[in-house]
């Protein structure tokens, strides 16, 4: 087996610039530690003493979402990209030797900054970044959307009724209202049937950047969502 050379990894890199790596071109771009006060402010927790494995930097955290908002990457395959791409790795700040977060580390880190509403300020600032440095011209824009696909709940018709009427089945749990997903609706397209929600975003015609977006129940038509994008700033 051939020996590893550290060079090998420089050399990789080194070509994939040559290439024109995008990933590189947006940290030249972007100084990524304008959003750690946000990120500071949203994640502050007390300490609970000695112990445990220290947190993953949170602005490499924030990079990790936005990677897979670039490249839709779900969670779950979110681990496996990054170790396999050097390009992700450098864009990220990590070598070979540095552990790279999971599925639950990486959902837990989202959940945290919606529960906040951190999300959004962060979203804005980047927003707002990209249009000074003339990457988002607003010369036009597309709207469009897609489904996102939940699990589907084992729910009897008579749940489901009552879930379509606003109304939490009188039998379930704290415990099982935790594990269900009340919001999420079903529709049918083209003959496919989807169970979730609907993604409906704005993007910046030139750059292809999301510039506004909102979040449905799959049932709801595009139309209805339309006037709040095309009036969004």
């Amino acid at each position: 087996m051939q020996q590893y050379n550290i060079l090998s990894e420089e050399q990789r890199l080194n070509r994939l610039s040559e290439m024109g790596d995008p990933l590189e071109k947006v940290s030249g771009a972007v100084d990524w530690e304008i959003f750690r006060p946000l990120l500071k402010k949203a994640l502050h927790h007390k300490s609970t003493g000695r112990g445990g494995r220290p947190p993953f930097d949170s602005v490499m955290m924030f990079k990790i979402v936005m990677l897979q908002k670039w490249y839709h990457i779900a969670d779950d395959m979110t681990e496996y990209v990054i170790n396999d791409r050097l390009s992700f790795q450098r864009f990220l700040g990590l070598s070979l030797e540095d552990k790279v977060p999971d599925a639950k580390t990486i959902w837990l880190f989202k959940e945290k900054l919606k529960e906040t509403e951190a999300d959004m300020e962060l979203f804005t600032l980047f927003s707002d970044l990209m249009e000074k440095q003339g990457v988002i011209t607003r010369a036009g824009s597309i709207v469009d959307a897609s489904f996102v696909d939940v699990p589907r709940q084992r729910n009897s018709r008579r749940e489901n009724e009552e879930i379509r009427n606003g109304h939490i089945p009188e039998e379930w749990t704290d415990r099982k209202q935790e594990q269900k997903d009340t919001d999420a609706r079903w529709a049918k397209k083209n003959n496919e049937l989807h169970f979730g929600y609907k993604d409906h975003v704005k993007v910046d015609r030139e750059s292809k950047m999301i510039v506004c977006f909102t979040v449905s129940a799959a049932n709801v038509h595009d139309s209805q969502c339309l006037q709040e994008l095309l009036d969004s700033s």
